[in-house]
């Protein structure tokens, strides 16, 4: 029988998590100004808007030329998995008034990953609260720091930076892509997005792409047994 965890063991692996993570704000921040947006408007995303991969969907669909509306729903779209993360978690956090609102402002994948491995529902806490509030603090001081960088390159064009977006939403995309099941969907929704490009105005391929896929996972795919250990 492996000895039991440490609380020193589970503070440093969430601290490893969130400076591995919060680092890549930094990109974020970069290719937000360099898109188009503020210095101040990047970092009211990061700071609003905390869950990396709706920000840099956001983000591509402004660069491309969508309205900021549709740019928001194809966030939001990508931001529901968290939702099921909270009902997961909210047994383990047990959290009322309003630090149930503040700590929702964390429930993201990697908060959420270093909680439910532990069996002790302390550490559980431990991890969740160690790994989001260090990579929501990097997180945020990444993102003030990449948005003056980003200022000073201009045009992204100019230093082939104009396909960024595209490559660090992938970057972020890629790790959840750890079945069968979810690597078909995230091609299904791709063709789907692909095909409509010629069709439909900047952003809707990307919001009707993702709707497809979801209501394709939730018809066809079932969770399996272990799954969320996975």
């Amino acid at each position: 029988m492996s000895e039991p965890t440490s609380d020193r063991t589970v503070i440093a692996d969430s601290l490893g998590v969130g400076v591995g993570v919060g680092l890549y704000g930094v990109s974020f921040g970069a290719l937000a100004t360099t898109s188009g947006l503020t210095v101040l408007q990047a970092c009211a995303l990061s700071l609003l808007a905390f869950t990396g991969a709706s920000q840099f969907a956001f983000l591509g669909v402004v660069a491309s030329g969508g309205a900021p509306v549709t740019g928001a729903l194809t966030a939001v779209l990508l931001g529901v998995r968290n939702t099921f993360y909270g009902i997961t978690l909210a047994p383990v956090l047990q959290v009322k008034g309003l630090r149930r609102w503040a700590t929702a402002h964390v429930v993201i994948d990697e908060s959420t990953a270093m909680s439910v491995v532990r069996t002790d529902p302390r550490q559980a806490r431990l991890g969740f609260y160690w790994t989001g509030l260090t990579i929501f603090a990097i997180w945020n001081l990444m993102t003030l720091l990449g948005a003056l960088a980003g200022e000073r390159i201009g045009d992204p064009r100019t230093i082939g930076l104009d396909a960024a977006v595209a490559a660090a939403f992938l970057g972020l995309l890629w790790p959840r892509l750890d079945s069968t099941a979810s690597r078909l969907l995230a091609l299904l929704a791709a063709a789907v997005a692909l095909g409509l490009v010629p069709f439909t105005p900047a952003g809707a391929p990307i919001i009707i792409g993702g709707i497809v896929a979801v209501l394709v996972g939730l018809r066809f795919v079932r969770p399996t047994a272990g799954s969320a250990d996975e």
